[in-house]
Protein backbone atom coordinates (compact mmCIF):
# COMPACT_ATOMS: atom_id res chain seq x y z
CA UNK A 1 0.00 0.00 0.00
CA UNK A 2 2.75 2.09 0.26
CA UNK A 3 2.90 5.22 2.80
CA UNK A 4 -0.13 6.72 1.60
CA UNK A 5 -1.26 6.14 5.50
CA UNK A 6 1.27 9.45 5.70
CA UNK A 7 -1.36 11.81 4.80
CA UNK A 8 -2.87 10.99 8.71
CA UNK A 9 0.39 12.41 10.27
CA UNK A 10 -0.43 15.73 10.64
CA UNK A 11 -3.81 15.21 12.50
CA UNK A 12 -1.95 12.51 14.12
CA UNK A 13 0.34 15.30 15.63
CA UNK A 14 -2.93 16.91 17.10
CA UNK A 15 -3.43 13.87 19.63
CA UNK A 16 -2.27 13.55 22.67
CA UNK A 17 -2.83 9.86 24.81
CA UNK A 18 -2.15 9.81 28.43
CA UNK A 19 -1.78 6.48 30.19
CA UNK A 20 -3.91 6.62 33.63
CA UNK A 21 -2.73 4.45 36.84
CA UNK A 22 -4.63 1.36 38.07
CA UNK A 23 -3.99 -0.25 34.47
CA UNK A 24 -7.61 2.63 33.42
CA UNK A 25 -8.11 2.88 30.57
CA UNK A 26 -5.96 6.03 28.31
CA UNK A 27 -7.32 9.47 28.43
CA UNK A 28 -7.47 11.30 25.11
CA UNK A 29 -6.36 14.91 24.66
CA UNK A 30 -6.60 17.01 21.15
CA UNK A 31 -9.08 17.05 18.58
CA UNK A 32 -8.91 16.05 14.71
CA UNK A 33 -12.07 16.30 12.87
CA UNK A 34 -10.89 13.88 10.05
CA UNK A 35 -9.79 11.23 12.88
CA UNK A 36 -12.49 8.65 14.45
CA UNK A 37 -11.31 6.78 17.80
CA UNK A 38 -12.01 3.06 17.12
CA UNK A 39 -10.78 1.70 19.95
CA UNK A 40 -9.21 2.52 23.74
CA UNK A 41 -6.66 0.71 26.04
CA UNK A 42 -4.81 0.57 28.79
CA UNK A 43 -1.52 1.91 27.07
CA UNK A 44 -3.10 3.17 23.29
CA UNK A 45 -5.88 3.87 21.33
CA UNK A 46 -6.61 3.38 18.31
CA UNK A 47 -7.69 6.00 15.50
CA UNK A 48 -9.37 5.44 11.70
CA UNK A 49 -8.79 8.61 9.27
CA UNK A 50 -11.37 9.41 7.10
CA UNK A 51 -8.70 10.25 4.20
CA UNK A 52 -7.21 6.38 4.24
CA UNK A 53 -9.98 4.46 6.17
CA UNK A 54 -7.80 0.98 5.30
CA UNK A 55 -5.38 1.70 8.41
CA UNK A 56 -5.68 1.73 11.96
CA UNK A 57 -3.51 3.80 13.61
CA UNK A 58 -2.39 2.74 17.44
CA UNK A 59 -1.48 6.07 19.22
CA UNK A 60 0.72 5.12 22.62
CA UNK A 61 0.91 7.09 25.18
CA UNK A 62 4.42 9.06 25.51
CA UNK A 63 5.28 7.16 28.64
CA UNK A 64 4.23 4.01 26.61
CA UNK A 65 6.05 4.73 23.48
CA UNK A 66 9.06 1.73 23.78
CA UNK A 67 6.32 -0.84 22.94
CA UNK A 68 5.57 0.69 19.53
CA UNK A 69 9.37 -0.88 18.32
CA UNK A 70 8.50 -3.82 20.37
CA UNK A 71 5.10 -4.74 18.98
CA UNK A 72 6.16 -3.53 15.38
CA UNK A 73 9.14 -6.52 15.75
CA UNK A 74 6.25 -8.87 16.97
CA UNK A 75 4.65 -8.38 13.33
CA UNK A 76 7.32 -8.52 11.81
CA UNK A 77 8.07 -12.11 13.37
CA UNK A 78 4.37 -13.60 13.42
CA UNK A 79 4.78 -12.45 9.40
CA UNK A 80 1.59 -12.66 7.44
CA UNK A 81 -1.34 -14.97 9.43
CA UNK A 82 -5.30 -14.43 8.93
CA UNK A 83 -5.46 -14.55 12.40
CA UNK A 84 -3.76 -10.98 12.82
CA UNK A 85 -3.34 -7.66 12.06
CA UNK A 86 -1.51 -6.59 9.18
CA UNK A 87 1.79 -3.68 10.49
CA UNK A 88 2.70 -1.49 7.60
CA UNK A 89 4.85 1.12 9.40
CA UNK A 90 5.72 2.24 12.55
CA UNK A 91 6.33 6.10 13.90
CA UNK A 92 7.63 7.04 17.49
CA UNK A 93 4.37 7.02 19.21
CA UNK A 94 2.25 4.92 16.78
CA UNK A 95 1.83 1.87 14.84
CA UNK A 96 -0.04 2.16 10.92
CA UNK A 97 -1.74 -0.62 11.01
CA UNK A 98 -4.77 -2.70 8.85
CA UNK A 99 -8.08 -1.51 9.55
CA UNK A 100 -9.83 -4.75 10.60
CA UNK A 101 -14.08 -4.57 10.61
CA UNK A 102 -15.78 -6.36 12.70
CA UNK A 103 -17.14 -6.31 16.66
CA UNK A 104 -15.56 -7.21 19.22
CA UNK A 105 -16.11 -9.86 21.41
CA UNK A 106 -16.96 -7.02 24.57
CA UNK A 107 -19.69 -5.46 22.31
CA UNK A 108 -20.77 -9.14 21.15
CA UNK A 109 -21.59 -9.76 25.10
CA UNK A 110 -23.31 -5.92 25.04
CA UNK A 111 -25.17 -6.54 22.10
CA UNK A 112 -26.60 -10.20 22.55
CA UNK A 113 -24.34 -11.23 19.19
CA UNK A 114 -24.17 -14.50 19.28
CA UNK A 115 -20.78 -16.09 19.73
CA UNK A 116 -19.78 -19.34 17.65
CA UNK A 117 -17.41 -22.06 18.66
CA UNK A 118 -15.51 -21.37 15.69
CA UNK A 119 -14.01 -18.41 17.29
CA UNK A 120 -12.74 -20.70 19.85
CA UNK A 121 -11.38 -22.80 17.81
CA UNK A 122 -9.50 -20.24 16.27
CA UNK A 123 -8.06 -18.35 18.97
CA UNK A 124 -6.31 -21.82 20.22
CA UNK A 125 -5.30 -22.09 16.70
CA UNK A 126 -4.02 -18.56 16.60
CA UNK A 127 -2.33 -18.79 19.66
CA UNK A 128 -0.49 -21.80 18.71
CA UNK A 129 0.94 -20.37 16.00
CA UNK A 130 2.59 -17.72 18.06
CA UNK A 131 4.06 -20.06 20.08
CA UNK A 132 5.52 -21.97 16.98
CA UNK A 133 6.97 -18.14 15.95
CA UNK A 134 8.38 -18.26 19.30
CA UNK A 135 5.97 -15.89 20.77
CA UNK A 136 4.32 -16.01 24.17
CA UNK A 137 0.30 -15.53 23.54
CA UNK A 138 -0.55 -13.14 25.96
CA UNK A 139 -3.43 -10.54 26.83
CA UNK A 140 -6.64 -11.72 24.91
CA UNK A 141 -9.25 -10.66 26.30
CA UNK A 142 -12.95 -9.72 24.64
CA UNK A 143 -11.74 -6.51 23.66
CA UNK A 144 -8.81 -7.81 21.53
CA UNK A 145 -10.79 -10.80 19.49
CA UNK A 146 -12.56 -8.86 17.07
CA UNK A 147 -15.44 -11.27 15.67
CA UNK A 148 -15.07 -10.90 11.43
CA UNK A 149 -17.50 -12.76 9.12
CA UNK A 150 -18.04 -15.70 11.25
CA UNK A 151 -14.22 -16.03 12.39
CA UNK A 152 -11.80 -14.62 14.83
CA UNK A 153 -9.12 -11.39 14.43
CA UNK A 154 -7.03 -11.68 17.06
CA UNK A 155 -5.99 -7.77 18.01
CA UNK A 156 -2.90 -6.14 20.05
CA UNK A 157 0.48 -8.20 19.74
CA UNK A 158 2.25 -6.41 22.66
CA UNK A 159 2.78 -8.39 25.26
CA UNK A 160 4.01 -11.64 22.97
CA UNK A 161 7.58 -11.08 24.19
CA UNK A 162 6.56 -10.56 28.00
CA UNK A 163 6.93 -14.18 29.76
CA UNK A 164 4.44 -16.09 31.82
CA UNK A 165 1.00 -16.81 31.69
CA UNK A 166 -1.72 -14.91 32.58
CA UNK A 167 -4.17 -16.97 31.81
CA UNK A 168 -6.66 -14.37 30.56
CA UNK A 169 -7.76 -16.28 27.39
CA UNK A 170 -8.13 -20.26 29.50
CA UNK A 171 -10.36 -17.88 31.63
CA UNK A 172 -12.18 -16.43 28.73
CA UNK A 173 -12.45 -20.63 27.01
CA UNK A 174 -13.59 -21.97 30.54
CA UNK A 175 -16.08 -19.45 30.82
CA UNK A 176 -17.40 -19.65 27.43
CA UNK A 177 -17.78 -23.61 27.77
CA UNK A 178 -19.49 -23.24 30.96
CA UNK A 179 -21.56 -20.29 31.06
CA UNK A 180 -22.10 -18.83 27.73
CA UNK A 181 -25.46 -20.18 26.91
CA UNK A 182 -27.18 -18.67 30.08
CA UNK A 183 -26.47 -15.58 28.41
CA UNK A 184 -26.31 -16.34 24.46
CA UNK A 185 -28.21 -14.11 22.65
CA UNK A 186 -28.91 -11.50 25.83
CA UNK A 187 -27.78 -8.24 26.24
CA UNK A 188 -25.19 -8.00 29.34
CA UNK A 189 -25.59 -4.77 31.19
CA UNK A 190 -22.78 -2.32 30.34
CA UNK A 191 -22.20 -1.84 34.44
CA UNK A 192 -21.91 -5.70 35.11
CA UNK A 193 -19.45 -6.34 31.74
CA UNK A 194 -17.42 -3.11 32.75
CA UNK A 195 -17.25 -4.23 36.44
CA UNK A 196 -16.19 -7.95 35.91
CA UNK A 197 -13.38 -6.07 33.76
CA UNK A 198 -12.06 -3.58 36.54
CA UNK A 199 -11.81 -5.95 39.04
CA UNK A 200 -10.24 -9.15 36.70
CA UNK A 201 -7.37 -5.89 35.86
CA UNK A 202 -6.82 -5.57 39.96
CA UNK A 203 -6.71 -9.51 40.55
CA UNK A 204 -4.73 -10.63 43.06
CA UNK A 205 -2.24 -12.90 41.11
CA UNK A 206 -3.60 -16.09 42.11
CA UNK A 207 -6.71 -16.80 41.96
CA UNK A 208 -8.95 -19.38 40.85
CA UNK A 209 -12.05 -19.58 38.06
CA UNK A 210 -14.21 -20.33 40.36
CA UNK A 211 -13.70 -17.42 42.36
CA UNK A 212 -14.22 -15.46 39.26
CA UNK A 213 -17.34 -16.86 38.27
CA UNK A 214 -18.85 -16.47 42.32
CA UNK A 215 -17.69 -12.41 41.97
CA UNK A 216 -19.43 -12.46 38.38
CA UNK A 217 -22.62 -13.61 39.88
CA UNK A 218 -22.40 -11.78 42.68
CA UNK A 219 -22.62 -8.66 40.97
CA UNK A 220 -25.28 -9.73 38.64
CA UNK A 221 -27.35 -10.72 41.10
CA UNK A 222 -26.90 -7.76 44.00
CA UNK A 223 -28.86 -5.35 41.06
Amino acid sequence: MGNDWAIARDSLSKITVVSNPNNELVTIHGIANDLKCIGIGTDAAVFQSVHVPQYAFKVYAKDKKSKVKIEQNVYYILGGSPYFSTCYAADEEYLVLSYEAGTSLFDCILQGIHIPKQIIQDVDDAREYVRKRGLNPRDIHLKNILLQNGRAKVLDVSEYTVPGNDFRWEHLKKGYEQYYHLIDGRPVPFWLAEAIRKWYNQRKEHFSFEELSKTMFHLLYKK
